[in-house]
């Protein structure tokens, strides 16, 4: 049974439309706030590159389990009912890494905020849609994908110039963050979103479900985004391993400043290029991924900050237009009453391939040094990329723009 969501005033979508982005980049602060802080937590504790990664990769496994049901969850009961315990999760993940002992507490935390952030990414950017309403789902695309931008390129940075100048490196920016996080709260609470009119029936956890017409397109976008996102989050786990151990510093500012560009990067992307059909800015983020593969080796030829730092440049742009892109394909291709599933099933199989990259990519680097591992895994990047680009051609014929 179809879920109709009670539409918002024609005034409040247009003034609530920025504001409602501010909840998804609140979380994805929380979320990517710990990239320069691994290194830290790793001298401290004591752990492998390889536990650093997996560390990484539990919040995508909290992700993918959240977004088993918060799609559904926001289809049927509406969007705050899923944005507000959302934020309480992150709100107790950054409880975890204020004060954690340990690699335990750590994994826990991760696994808290991939759950905060799996709930965002689909009943938030269902929400932003909702306020833009029919006429602005392209808009709603691009603010949606600027709010997790901001979000992931902020983290980082704010993270890293407070652990470098304040006391308590791996527990004051999180303080902090959970006063951040209330403020979002407030900004949920006065959303003017109604409930569902309509309740659907079926159960509550499962995959989530997306129209036989809209699949090629899903799988278009996801073909392209994950790579895309795989350069990103190399930049949020190992990038500082690379700046301390083969390119001679360990500040953590310049750890959370490669980060940070990269989601500068990411908005300067989408605001120049978000005129762009959709299929054509899915393959300009697969050429700049191919690109930031290309730096990464040579960052690690080099020996070269800079083409680390050209790296995260290329990587941002291919993360902010492949999910502006995929958004804008999934608002285009899926209808309303599905769109929340369909934001959950793009985010689980993307955050799935960046997590086998990721975990690959660390063990790896393990057995046969960071430096050669990088350079595989820019090959790997590279050749899941071409794969992306035959099936974005394949959908062009679909839909027009």
């Amino acid at each position: 049974m179809a879920v109709h969501l009670a539409a918002p005033p024609a005034p409040a979508r247009t003034a609530g439309l920025w504001p409602a982005a501010w909840p998804i980049a609140s979380i994805f602060m929380l979320a990517n706030a710990a990239a320069p802080l691994y290194v830290v937590w790793q001298a401290e504790f004591g752990f492998s590159k390889g536990t650093l990664t997996a560390i990484f990769c539990w919040y995508m496994a909290g992700m993918a389990a959240s977004l088993l049901v918060s799609g559904t969850a926001s289809d049927r009961l509406g969007r705050k009912a899923v944005l507000l315990p959302a934020l309480g999760l992150g709100i107790a993940a950054a409880v975890l890494f204020a004060t954690a002992q340990g690699v335990l507490a750590l994994s826990i935390g991760r696994v808290l905020a991939g759950a905060a952030t799996g709930a965002m990414v689909s009943a938030g950017t269902a929400a932003v849609t909702d306020l833009a309403g029919e006429g602005r789902r392209r808009l709603a695309a691009l603010v949606g994908s600027i709010g997790v931008a901001v979000g992931t390129g902020l983290g980082p940075l704010w993270s890293g110039l407070l652990a470098e100048t304040l006391p308590g490196p791996t527990s004051t920016v999180f303080w902090i963050q959970i006063a951040l996080l209330l403020t979002a709260v407030a900004v949920v609470v006065r959303m003017p979103l109604g409930r569902p009119e309509r309740a659907a029936t079926g159960g509550w956890i499962r995959m989530p479900r997306v129209p036989a017409d809209s699949r090629r397109s899903l799988l278009a976008a996801i073909a392209i985004a994950a790579p895309a996102l795989a350069g990103t989050s190399f930049m949020l786990s190992l990038a500082p391993s690379l700046l301390t151990e083969q390119l001679g510093t360990g500040n953590r500012i310049v750890a959370g400043a490669a980060a940070a560009f990269a989601f500068a990067a990411s908005i300067l992307a989408q605001v120049l290029l978000k005129g762009l059909a959709v299929a054509r800015l899915l393959v300009t983020a697969a050429a700049a991924t191919v690109a930031c593969a290309a730096a990464l080796i040579a960052a690690v030829a080099t020996a070269a900050p800079a083409a680390l730092l050209a790296a995260a440049l290329f990587a941002g742009a291919a993360q902010g237009l492949a999910f502006l892109g995929g958004l804008s394909m999934l608002n285009r291709a899926v209808p309303a009453d599905a769109l929340a599933e369909a934001n959950a099933a793009f985010n689980i199989a993307i955050y799935a391939v960046t997590a086998g990259l990721s975990l690959g990519l660390g063990h790896l680097s393990d057995a046969i040094g960071l430096g050669a591992a990088i350079d595989d895994f820019a090959i790997a990047l590279t050749v899941l990329t071409a794969v992306g680009l035959v099936l974005v051609r394949r959908d062009r014929a679909d839909a027009p723009e």
